[in-house]
């Protein structure tokens, strides 16, 4: 056999050689699979995690709803339990109706008609014009006399307006009003319970009256001191006058106690709620920013609720009231509060809405905090430039920087739930002030320097 020959060996190129390993790699990984027992009891495969975030988000979607459904209830009860509970604010309610004009003006003529119906003007001129004839006077002059009933009564009419007009715009009737209804406020409470009361009475169709003998009684005063002295033989009068009218008035005499119970807790439940509805979420920040925005969605409706009440509650009145404008202001003045916590509720949603849009995952938060992170980076290389440096305390502050904002934000919180009457400003404010200082702890906050490497 004559000899052989035989090419060069034939060696695999890097990508023959890479494909091989990889295949060999990839047997590997199946044979190891293939001999992991499969655990007692366990079926095949599911998609568990991603149903405990599908029931996870569903109960959090719940959670949110009931607490924005319950919301505006809850301000509404927390608001009328404060009327009907707190003398403080029921008075900074009523008292400044004492003030202003239309209300006076209603007054002043609720007094006005009250005395006119004890001041008989006729019987008077009947005894002049009888005295007259005794002392035989002309019959033409008698004939006169006795046809100036009308002007006369008209002229006397005149005169104690005017003086009612002077008692309303006193100091004294605004000390008496307030005294009056604070005095009455302890009367309400008693009407609510069922119990009587001599200031402050509940009607049955709904009109919450005030009674004015302690006016009538200055008003008498007055007329006698300008020479109407008849006046002194005034009785005392019982006359009222109303400050409310709603047939709703009366189902809360009813509901008292529940109303207060409401009242009371209901606000904080919804509160819970919220909460709740976050802390369940897999997405709290987006949670919380739709939290936010649907508090305050469910505050504008309460107020389109509010005005829609109040056109409702006029046209009940109309032509059941002699003041309709006197009737609008109480409304009004009545609701201030009311609209004042819409107001906060709102503006505290929106608040809130922010600061978790602002501390999200989506780009354009993520750009921002980028920019401010840049921009304080700006800051902080510029004070340290001349010589200005926190030092240790600055390493403090950015190894426990996450503890640092807690504090911030839990202060904030602090503030305004233990705050008396919280307003929209106090909300703002608030919300400034946590950014400034989140914003100074940022500042504040110096990463430590590494040593310079060894040789």
């Amino acid at each position: 056999m004559g000899p052989t020959t035989s090419g060069p060996p034939i060696v695999p190129t890097d990508v023959e050689a890479r494909l091989v390993e990889l295949e060999r790699e990839n047997a590997e990984l199946r044979r190891r699979l293939q001999q992991v027992p499969e655990p007692a009891g366990v079926g095949p495969r599911t998609d568990g995690p991603r149903t405990t975030h599908r029931w996870r988000s569903s109960a959090a979607v719940v959670l949110v709803l009931l607490a924005t459904l319950l919301a505006p209830v809850g301000v509404v009860a927390a608001w009328a339990k404060a009327e009907l509970t707190d003398t403080d604010r029921y008075v900074a309610t009523v008292a400044p109706l004492a003030s202003d004009p239309v209300v006076q003006s209603a007054v002043a003529g609720r007094l006005t008609a009250a005395v006119m119906s004890r001041i008989e003007v006729g019987e008077l001129l009947d005894e002049v014009v009888a005295g007259l004839e005794e002392a035989e006077v002309a019959p033409r002059a008698v004939t006169a006399l006795g046809a100036l009933e009308a002007p006369l009564t008209s002229g006397v009419e005149s005169f104690v307006r005017s003086a009612a007009d002077r008692v309303v715009t006193s100091e004294a009737f605004v000390s008496a009003w307030e005294q009056a209804n604070r005095v009455a406020h302890a009367e309400l409470v008693a009407v609510m319970e069922g119990e009587g009361g001599e200031l402050l009475q509940v009607g049955e169709d709904g009109q919450l009256t005030i009674q004015l003998a302690g006016m009538i009684e200055l008003l008498k005063e007055r007329l006698v001191e300008r020479g109407l002295g008849v006046a002194a033989n005034i009785p005392t009068v019982d006359v009222s006058f109303t400050i409310m009218q709603t047939t709703q008035l009366v189902e809360v005499q009813n509901r008292y106690a529940q109303l207060v119970t409401v009242g009371t807790w209901l606000p904080w439940v919804a509160l819970g709620l919220l909460a709740a509805g976050v802390l369940v979420s897999t997405h709290r920040m987006r949670t919380l920013l739709v939290a936010g925005l649907a508090l305050t969605a469910a505050m504008v409706a309460l107020g389109i609720a509010l005005a829609i009440a109040r056109g409702l509650y006029l046209q009940a009145l109309s032509g059941e009231v002699l003041r309709l404008d006197a009737a609008e202001l109480v409304f009004d003045q009545v609701a201030t509060f009311l609209r004042a916590t819409v107001r906060t509720v709102g503006v505290l949603g929106l608040v809130v809405a922010l600061a978790a849009y602002l501390g999200g995952g989506s780009a354009s938060a993520r750009s921002l905090r980028a920019g401010a992170a840049r921009s304080l980076g700006r800051v902080q290389t510029w004070g340290e430039s001349r010589g200005w440096s926190t030092g240790p305390v600055g390493q403090w502050v950015d190894e426990h920087r996450g503890f640092a904002r807690g504090v911030v934000i839990g202060l904030a919180a602090l503030v305004l739930l233990l705050a008396a009457d919280p307003t929209a400003g106090l909300v703002i404010g608030t919300a400034v002030a946590a950014g400034v200082l989140v914003t100074l702890v940022e500042l504040v906050a110096r990463a430590p320097v590494s040593p310079a490497p060894s040789a």
